[in-house]
């Protein structure tokens, strides 16, 4: 039989430093491109990275969505498929403009024009990558294997050609058109915006809420009243809406005389308590009476249009009784439905009939001299002061709502009527309803609602842009748009215009190209606008293949992709449009696997910010801690965020994993015989068991369900396997058992290393290369975990009964654990009797088979198994789940609460029966409850604890010969660890000397006399009273004993070692070891003495070891 050891792993482990040895060790053998030729001719699985820019620096977000992709990929490697992960860059749209015009200092087009296209798009060449080296070392330094160097970039001609490609199929089925809209729109962008980039960045804002008249041309003494939270449309007003089935009325105010008309339900609008206002209605109307009146508009910089059909009154159904006045002031070049409606009732014909005075930077133009030049939203106050010096301004108050600003420059969005070109969605949305069901996601109820709920009532989408630095609309066009031609390719545009070879297809290379007319329109010229950048993103299938003019095979066979994973913000960004443009070119969905992630927060629950700086930086996270630990790896895929559900990031939560993670330091042995043991059997099935989980889980994409599970392997070898085999792994039951012991575990090990190596590939990675140390050599390439494949189950070691066994007997021991924790008994001082109640057989006959472990592990003399809970007086009582309730019932929460108070034993028996009650009218189940049970610590010994399947009750009071047992095995425990501190090996043989300085009582005379035999036997020799002969030398005094931290020293002074022949009485310091172990001046330098507490006690290597007793407490 071979046998081998691992070297010794320190217990102190330095995570980061480790992680940079395996990133070291990766480089050094190509790990990942040598994966991926070990996996070459698998079945694909195909993977497709959503792109982030590269001009800012990887969060938190960042990171998370990177390791989930990591995790599912590496397994699906481990479980026997080729899988391509390529990164991509996003390099085009209005974050890298939106960099450069700070820069530049660029306020508009015109600047950009001023120092001509080609200058600006290099300026944004040349920043498109500025952190690219920045995410390739902070991917790679948390473990994520993906190829940078065959990655895909936004920027690049073949991609961009794809992007054409798409675009032409669209447009040859009729999916594009030119329209007019009232759109999302940026004036610090001064470009519009996708309605779903409209909705990710709401605020909470104050705005002026203002009611203004608008007098009658044929009765100016009478005005209706219009409220409006955006003043600064009122200069372009043209039309007042009343909803037709409403009821207005007109009233005279009696304290200013004046008269109004507005909706009658709308009163509170003008009057705090309409009840006790003084007015008089004077008329009452049906809205649809009120249709054509004229009316004076607040201001007359548009006063010809009267004679077109404006400043009358329209009707229309959108109007509200549920705000505002019941009238609406219309502006139709800023509202969806102002727009609609003057169009409908014919006060304006079409786009190039709107009054527009608000430009591209969000600046009133000239149309409107008196404001001219002035932000719109800083006109604001000017516009009401001037409204109320006429007479308009009826009420000024303001309003608290929330309002959309622009993501990328954070100013407030305004709605504004601009032409563009609009892919249809409105006419797909069944097929966009029926291809989402047709892919599965993680969690389904963001599938089902968040996402089913936006895409059922999606619009079309307006994929242009008024910006330069994009992909160019393939669209060239007549001056009047009666003739437009969509270009699919390079090749084709060549051919339709003649021109030459073209390697760069961005605006300042093809917008001069020209096609000539079919139709004798001249030429036709390329439009102005780029593609949306989210386009681009959708179509990345597709062009990172560089589809249909390379890889069509390799496409065919990987689309759609098995698996996408993005935060939750994607479902109206990356996943939508991935959706609607596979949808009009395939009618399939473009994946057939979707992890969404939450948002990642600060722990204060707010957004990350650098300029806040809430929230610790990554690297320095990485750098303490370590990548697997820090999760990325576990912690964050061991959370709520991977559910689809924020996360509040604390650093707390990395600690609470570290001290789980390190405790394999064994030697392991090669053997084929099979063991018998029971734990061995028991941890063999746990092994198999998870698995088969794990496999089970990964299929369905449930990664916040495996982590814990592979966290419990490991508190299951840690805290109970080897805990319960220590004597069997160190040798001390026979050679044989030993080698099933460590065979045992470096089975497991080994399973888990390869288990958890998509989870934490450091980690595993390390346990791996240790274990392969002591591994048999094989054809195979095994240098690294993460070149095998994961575990297959062994169904003739999964055994379902020894698990159930001895997770009942981990219960009763925990169970156990915790009373004595609560009753301050420690676990070295023996109890007399444990009382486990329980009614059925099989849980009696399962004790009954792991009942010296129980013995063993909680120190009891006896155990005793029943079912006669009155035998023992265990008594219930019911206590109400606080925070559900509250939740649950709010108001009658006090009423349950004192009927909760007036019931008996009997009805709490009641409920653990049929797990109802009725209480103050209310039926409350187990969620709303909690079942107590307990025994009366005045008429019993015995302190209660339970779970749902078992009582345990523990005697604990304690007689003499318990104390004293208690003492004998303190001492033995203090002994090993001054054995380990003085650096013994097991089998090195030492005597053991002790003296008793203080003991009034004679305590501790006694329990040495009655445990004699135990301490001997531990000791396998007698302890010998009195002190040791020889010279000490080397001495460290430390009390920690029964809480007291002290030192007096006996060694040193001043951090020196000892001379021949000092004096070391009433010296205080404190001691360190290291300071006295290289001595060369000491007579017997391998001499030891340690203090420890009230216990004096003197290692003599050379065959002394001798304490001196203080009293115990």
């Amino acid at each position: 039989m071979a046998s081998r050891t691992i070297p010794d792993i320190p217990s102190n482990v330095d995570f980061p430093a480790e992680e940079r040895k395996i990133l070291e060790f990766w480089k050094e053998i190509d790990a990942f491109q040598t994966s991926l030729k070990l996996s070459e001719g698998r079945p694909p699985f195909s993977f497709y990275d959503g792109p982030p820019f590269a001009t800012g620096l990887p969060h938190y977000g960042h990171l998370l969505a990177g390791t989930i992709k990591d995790v599912v990929t590496r397994y699906a490697h481990q479980t026997g498929h080729y899988v391509e992960r390529r990164f991509g860059w996003d390099c085009h749209g209005v974050p890298i403009e939106f960099e450069i015009d700070k820069k530049l200092g660029i306020t508009g087009p015109q600047d950009v024009h001023k120092m001509g296209i080609a200058n600006y798009n290099q300026a944004c060449r040349d920043i498109v990558m500025r952190y690219a080296s920045e995410w390739e070392r902070t991917v790679t330094r948390i473990g994520r294997w993906i190829d940078f160097r065959n990655d895909y970039k936004t920027l690049n001609l073949p991609f961009m050609e794809s992007v054409w490609w798409v675009f032409k199929q669209l447009f040859d089925k009729n999916q594009v058109y030119r329209g007019f809209r009232i759109l999302p729109y940026s004036t610090g962008c001064t470009t519009t915006i996708s309605n779903f980039e409209a909705n990710q960045n709401y605020k909470d804002v104050i705005d002026p809420a203002i009611v203004v008249s608008f007098p009658l041309v044929d009765d100016p003494t009478t005005a209706f009243l219009a409220w409006t939270t955006t003043p600064w449309t009122l200069p372009s007003n043209l039309a007042l809406t009343v909803n037709p089935d409403l009821e207005y009325i007109k009233i005279r105010d009696e304290e200013s005389g004046s008269i109004w008309i507005l909706c009658s339900e709308r009163l509170d609008i003008i009057y705090k308590d309409p009840k006790k206002a003084k007015y008089a209605v004077l008329e009452k109307y049906k809205g649809v009476e009120l249709r054509g009146i004229a009316y004076v508009p607040p201001f007359d910089f548009f006063k010809d249009r009267r004679a077109s059909g404006a400043f009358v009154v329209t009707v229309d159904g959108y109007v509200t009784n549920d705000s505002g006045t019941g009238v609406v002031h219309s502006s139709p070049a800023f509202g969806e439905d102002d727009l609609r409606v003057c169009v409908e009732q014919k006060v304006v014909t079409g786009e190039n009939d709107l009054p527009c005075p608000i430009n591209e930077k969000g600046e009133f133009t000239n149309e409107v001299p008196a404001y001219a030049g002035v932000y719109h939203k800083t006109a604001d106050k000017q516009i009401q002061k001037d409204l109320k010096e006429r007479g308009r301004l009826i009420r000024q108050t303001q309003s608290s709502h929330s309002y959309p600003f622009c993501w990328r420059s954070d100013t407030p969005l305004i709605k504004k009527a601009v032409p563009g070109w609009f892919v249809r969605v409105s006419n797909i949305n069944d097929k966009l309803l029926k291809n989402n069901k047709d892919s599965y996601w993680v969690p389904e109820h963001v599938q089902e609602k968040r996402f089913a709920n936006w895409i059922k009532d999606a619009r079309d989408w307006n994929i242009s842009r008024t910006r330069f630095w994009g992909t160019p609309i393939p669209l060239w066009v007549s001056e009047d748009f009666s003739e437009v031609v969509a270009v699919g390719s390079v090749a084709e545009l060549r051919k339709l215009s003649g021109c030459g070879e073209l390697n760069d297809i961005h605006r300042d290379k093809i917008d001069h190209i020209t096609i000539p007319s079919k139709c004798g329109n001249g030429v036709l010229r390329r439009v102005d606008e780029v593609f949306d950048c989210w386009f681009e993103s959708g179509s990345m299938p597709y062009a990172q293949q560089h589809y249909p003019f390379e890889n069509k095979d390799k496409f065919e066979k990987t689309f759609p992709a098995n698996f996408i994973a993005e935060g939750l913000d994607q479902t109206r960004g990356w996943f939508y449009t991935l959706l609607v443009i596979a949808t009009h070119l395939f009618d399939k969905p473009p994946f057939q696997n979707l992890i969404v992630n939450g948002l990642v927060l600060a722990s204060d629950g707010k957004k990350m910010s650098k300029r806040l700086q809430n929230y610790p930086d990554p690297s320095l996270i990485l750098e303490k801690y370590g990548a697997d630990v820090l999760s990325y790896r576990l912690y964050l895929v061991n959370s709520p965020v991977v559910r689809g559900e924020p996360l509040r990031f604390k650093e707390e939560g990395v600690k609470e994993l570290i001290a789980k993670e390190h405790n394999f330091d064994f030697m392991v042995e090669e053997t084929r015989s099979k063991s018998t043991n029971v734990m061995d059997r028991w941890v063999l099935a746990t092994l198999q068991s998870l698995i088969k989980f794990v496999r089970q889980e990964m299929a369905a994409y449930r990664l916040y369900t495996v982590v814990p599970r592979l966290l419990r392997l490991i508190d299951d070898l840690t805290n109970w396997y080897i805990r319960f085999n220590r004597k069997r792994l160190k040798g001390e039951n026979g050679v044989e058992d030993a080698v099933h012991a460590l065979s045992t575990l470096h089975e497991v090990l080994f399973s888990l290393s390869k288990m958890m190596a998509p989870f934490t590939p450091f980690l595993s990675e390390t346990m791996y290369q240790n274990l392969r140390q002591v591994m048999a050599e094989t054809k195979e390439d095994t240098r690294s975990v993460h070149f095998l494949m994961f575990p297959e189950v062994k169904e003739a070691e999964y055994d379902a009964v020894i698990e159930r066994q001895v997770s009942r007997m981990q219960t009763v021991i925990d169970l156990g654990r915790f009373i004595r924790e609560k009753k301050t008994l420690s676990l070295k001082t023996p109890l007399r009797q444990i009382v486990l109640i329980n009614s059925d057989p099989e849980f009696h006959s399962d004790i009954k088979s792991l009942e010296n472990y129980i013995y063993e592990e909680l120190n009891i003399r006896e155990i005793v198994v029943t079912s006669d809970e009155e035998k023992y007086g265990v008594k219930y009582k019911l206590e109400p789940d606080q925070k559900v309730l509250g939740a649950k019932l709010k108001k009658e929460f006090g009423k349950v609460r004192a009927g909760l108070s007036k019931l008996t034993e009997k009805d709490a028996k009641e409920f653990a029966k049929h797990k109802k009650l009725v209480v103050a009218g209310v039926t409350l189940t187990e969620e709303d409850l909690k079942i107590i049970k307990f025994v009366d610590a005045k008429d019993s010994t015995f302190e209660a604890h339970f779970d749902t399947n078992v009582i345990v009750l523990l005697d604990t009071v304690l007689d003499q010969s318990l104390i004293d047992e208690g003492i004998a095995r303190e001492v033995m425990n203090r002994v090993q660890k001054l054995r380990k501190k003085a650096g013994l090996q097991p089998i090195d043989d030492v005597n053991y000397h002790y003296e008793i300085n203080k003991d009034e009582k004679g305590e501790l005379e006694n329990a040495f006399k009655s445990q004699v035999a135990y301490l001997s036997k531990s000791l396998k020799q007698d302890l010998i009273l009195g002190k040791p002969k020889g010279k000490l030398v080397i001495e460290e005094d430390l009390h920690c004993l029964a809480g007291l931290m002290g030192v007096r020293d006996f060694a040193s002074q001043n951090g020196r070692c000892l001379g021949k022949g000092e004096d070391r009485s009433n010296q205080q310091w404190t001691p360190r070891l290291s300071d006295c172990q290289n001595n060369e001046t000491t007579d017997s330098p391998s001499r030891k003495r340690v203090i420890v507490g009230e216990v004096l006690a003197v290692f003599l290597i050379e065959k002394s070891f001798c304490f001196k007793f203080n009293n115990f407490v």
